[in-house]
């Protein structure tokens, strides 16, 4: 299967993305925290997938827009929230389809990994804020990505995959590893200004659920998450 085809797994990603350990009771809590009070506030959320954060954040009184890659996540998207959010086809390496200052508030969940050069991606997410606007975001955390892809080279960034089984395919993930400090430089490059840089804990309900998991998130890097402002 061609690498990154969500349409082609989307039912079994989605799935398994609503109540694994690693997405509902980790990645989820934490960016949702880190967005905290969204009750009026125009909300991007970029690379939104099935709508799993879009929901929890309408609920909380967010205008909500939502932009994948993926056609066929964003039907599921549109099947979940019923209209309440608008939903686009989009893609992060290139321009987006919104005015400036369109949003207060940007979430990137789990999607800037994807990305070999973040600089579009920042570019355009400084661009659809106003002054003061917050973009929040998870990827993986670059000394997870290393260990996995087992490269010589820690302060390079490049492109590494890995196979996911889901709804019974092998599934190949194609991901850019790129050091910490790269981070920063990208986000400052970009004009943000970040706030906060979190490692968090996964909710304490996994110790329970998921055993296992809980070992691996409360011991190893996993995920990083960024909060940061437009200068």
């Amino acid at each position: 299967m061609s690498e990154n085809n969500y349409d082609a797994f989307a039912a079994a990603y989605q799935a398994d993305n609503e109540n694994n350990a690693w997405n509902a009771y980790y990645e989820r809590p934490a960016i949702l925290s880190l967005a905290g009070d969204v009750a009026g506030r125009r909300v991007l959320d970029a690379g939104c997938g099935g709508g799993a954060h879009a929901a929890a954040l309408i609920d909380r009184g967010a205008i909500l827009t939502g932009i994948d890659a993926s056609a066929s996540l964003l039907e599921i998207a549109q099947r979940r929230l019923e209209g309440r959010a608008r939903l686009l086809l989009a893609d992060l390496n290139k321009p987006l389809p919104f005015e400036d200052g369109a949003f207060d508030l940007i979430i990137a969940s789990l999607v800037m990994h994807y990305l070999p050069d973040w600089s579009p991606a920042l570019s355009e997410f400084n661009r659809v804020l106003p002054a003061g606007g917050r973009l929040i975001f998870s990827t993986h955390h670059p000394f997870m990505d290393h260990q996995l892809a087992g490269s010589d080279n820690y302060f390079e960034t490049y492109s590494f995959s890995e196979t996911w089984q889901r709804g019974g395919k092998a599934v190949t993930m194609r991901f850019w590893h790129r050091p910490l400090h790269a981070m920063f430089d990208a986000l400052k490059s970009a004009g943000f200004q970040i706030d906060v840089v979190s490692e968090p804990q996964p909710d304490p309900q996994i110790s329970t659920l998921f055993p296992a998991a809980h070992q691996s998130l409360t011991t190893k890097p996993r995920f990083l998450f960024f909060s940061a402002a437009k200068a």
